[in-house]
């Protein structure tokens, strides 16, 4: 580590930076119904997709950040990501239509994929094996408490001024992020170490990552999870508001569910040097194929009057703690495990993994969100289906690493 920027500041950049895409996602939940009724008061369905077109705009980004960073730096990538990612927010905030409001989210998620990918691969430029997992975890404690007070944020503001005014309190928090990356983060990727941006070199390392079975099983493993995510992301506000007639208290709901749900990243960071990323992962998703399973059949049973509301809302609570917990315990996993045989070309490993990953995951979350019914039984029964294939593949990829060498994963 640069002496420059301690470990502890490193974690809490590194953090923010990551902070910046679950901030722009969940800070924008409470203002759904005002944009669906003023942008798309037809279909109110498709205000969602606010949501997952800036997941969107984040996945393509991501395929050529870390390339660009193997060439010019980490720091000139991340900080020009800041630039396209505020030019963005600030067109978001004029638009008068829900086409160009999709538009600049999804521009704004390409320019939120600088920071959220370069940082993983600054990351590995100085840890690795289960040290670079670790820390990876204590990042993601921020990723999974920043909802705690995003929505809420972002209900003050919207009730102060309007929906339009959160995207001007992302340009701040990018400014200031921006500032102290610019400011403190040695650049991490010497001028001897870079390697000049060529397509054949990009399609080079595609052909690596997939032709390696970890590395390829972890992506796709990761895809599900991140549509498990994103899909519930997608649907929760419109469940709190038309399925349990909570809109008003969904802010501090929310609130109090990530703050539960955060505490899988130190939970993750605690156990992952004694029983590694695989069995972290799998167990996590263990529990989700069976609490899914039983959220379908609660939300079946309630609808039929078996089951009170009270009842079906609390267990509905539970099982979004599950999800947000599940993000913490596999995601960083994930990605420390198809970046580890991947360390000579982390740029490129990072934006290849972290693009297709996304890709897959908001493509699959979106027909999800679509089938919204009033009820959270669709959502329910989808991620049932995604935990038990990654759970599937997850048997696989410890076949194809007990192949590769005969001792576990370090």
């Amino acid at each position: 580590m640069p002496k420059a920027m301690p470990r502890t500041e490193f974690i809490a950049l590194m953090a923010m930076l990551s902070a910046t895409v679950a901030l722009s996602i969940d800070a924008m939940l409470p203002a759904l119904p005002q944009i669906a009724a003023e942008l798309t008061p037809q279909d109110i369905n498709r205000a969602q997709l606010i949501l997952t077109s800036f997941v969107l705009g984040m996945g393509l980004g991501t395929f050529v950040t870390g390339p660009l960073s193997d060439t010019f730096g980490r720091k000139p990538v991340m900080l020009a990501g800041a630039v396209v990612y505020i030019i963005a927010a600030f067109i978001a905030s004029k638009a008068q239509s829900l086409e160009v409001l999709l538009i600049a989210r999804v521009v704004q998620g390409f320019g939120a994929a600088g920071p959220r990918v370069v940082a993983m691969a600054v990351v590995r430029d100085l840890y690795a094996g289960r040290g670079m997992a670790q820390i990876v975890s204590f990042i993601m404690i921020i990723f999974t408490l920043v909802p705690a007070i995003a929505p809420l944020l972002g209900s003050v503001v919207i009730n102060a001024y309007d929906w339009r005014a959160v995207f001007y309190g992302f340009v701040l928090f990018a400014l200031i992020s921006a500032i102290w990356l610019a400011l403190r983060l040695p650049e991490t990727l010497p001028r001897e170490k870079r390697r000049a941006f060529r397509f054949h070199a990009l399609r080079g390392a595609v052909v690596e990552m997939f032709v390696h079975p970890v590395v390829r099983l972890s992506i796709a493993v990761q895809g599900l999870c991140f549509a498990m995510l994103f899909s519930m992301l997608s649907s929760v506000q419109q469940i709190y508001d038309i399925t349990f007639g909570r809109a008003e208290t969904f802010a501090l709901w929310f609130g109090f569910v990530a703050i539960i749900a955060g505490s899988s990243g130190f939970l993750n960071a605690s156990l992952v040097m004694r029983l590694g990323m695989m069995f972290l992962v799998r167990a996590m998703l263990m529990a989700q194929v069976g609490l899914s399973a039983l959220l379908v059949l609660i939300g079946f049973a309630a609808g039929a009057g078996h089951i009170s509301e009270t009842l079906f809302f609390g267990f509905f609570v539970v099982w979004q703690i599950s999800v947000f917990f599940q993000a913490g315990m596999t995601l960083g996993n994930l990605a420390a495990i198809a970046q580890e045989p991947m360390g000579h070309i982390a740029g490129m490993a990072a934006s290849v993994i972290g693009s297709v990953a996304t890709v897959v995951g908001v493509s699959l979350a979106i027909p999800v969100g679509l089938l919204f019914d009033g009820t959270p039984i669709p959502l329910a029964m989808a991620t049932f289906l995604e935990a038990s294939l990654a759970l599937w593949l997850m048997r696989l990829m410890m076949q194809a690493e007990a192949q590769l060498t005969p001792s576990p994963m370090n």
